[in-house]
C-alpha cells in the first residue's frame, strides 16, 4: 500500500474542523489535534482563517493548509513508524490509523506486543522488547511472523484500550461508535 492510499483510507475518519470540549484532543483539524501538536505550521493558517466568513468549510479548500495535513500525516504517522517496509496493506493501515488516532509509540506497541502474543511461545521467532520504536527486531519478527493473526490481535488491543478509556472516563463514550469504525478498518475501505 502506498501512504497515499492508506491517508485518503484514513481521512474517511478524520473529517474537518471540530473544537468539542470534551475531546481529549482539544481543537482538532483533520485529526492534528492542537493539544498534541500545537506547533504545527497549519495552525498558523487556521487561526487566520476562524477570523474571516466561511469558517470553518474554507479550511478545506485552502491547497497550503492540504498540503501541510499530507506532509504531517505522511513524516508523523507513516515514516516514523517506518510502515513502508512492511509488506502486508492490513497491517500498514493498521498501525497507520492507531497512529493517528492514539498516537505513533501506542500503535507500534501494538505491533510489538501483537507480535510477541502470536510467535508461539517464541517458537516461530524470539520476543520482542515492547518500547514503541520499530526497529530492525521488531520488523526482523514481523517478516517472521503470521501477519492475519498479528493484525487481528492489534484490533483485539486497540478495541480493548478503547474500552478502558470508556471505563475511567464515561464522557469519552459519546466517541465509541467512531472508535469502533476503526477496529479492523479494512471493512470500512
Amino acid at each position: 500500500m502506498e501512504f497515499k492510499q492508506a491517508y485518503d483510507i484514513v481521512m474517511k475518519h478524520e473529517g474537518g474542523y471540530v473544537n468539542d470540549k470534551t475531546d481529549r484532543g482539544g481543537e482538532t483539524y483533520k485529526g492534528v489535534a492542537r493539544k498534541f501538536h500545537g506547533t504545527w505550521t497549519g495552525w498558523k493558517i487556521i487561526d487566520d482563517m476562524k477570523t474571516k466568513s466561511g469558517f470553518p468549510k474554507s479550511l478545506d479548500s485552502n491547497t497550503t493548509l492540504q498540503s501541510y495535513v499530507r506532509s504531517f500525516y505522511k513524516e508523523k504517522f507513516w515514516d516514523s513508524n517506518k510502515i513502508g517496509y512492511i509488506n502486508n496493506s492490513s497491517i500498514q493501515l493498521e498501525l497507520f490509523d492507531t497512529g493517528v488516532n492514539m498516537g505513533t509509540s501506542r500503535a507500534a506497541k501494538f505491533f510489538q506486543e501483537a507480535l510477541n502474543l502470536c510467535n508461539r511461545n517464541q517458537q516461530d521467532y524470539p520476543d520482542i522488547k515492547v518500547d514503541g520504536d520499530i526497529g530492525r527486531g521488531t520488523l526482523s519478527a514481523y517478516n517472521r511472523s503470521r501477519p492475519a493473526s498479528v493484525f487481528k490481535t492489534m484490533n483485539l488491543l486497540q478495541g480493548e484500550l478503547y474500552m478502558n478509556i470508556i471505563r475511567r472516563s464515561p464522557s469519552q463514550e459519546k466517541f465509541f461508535n467512531g472508535w469502533l469504525n476503526r477496529v479492523d478498518i479494512r471493512f470500512n475501505v
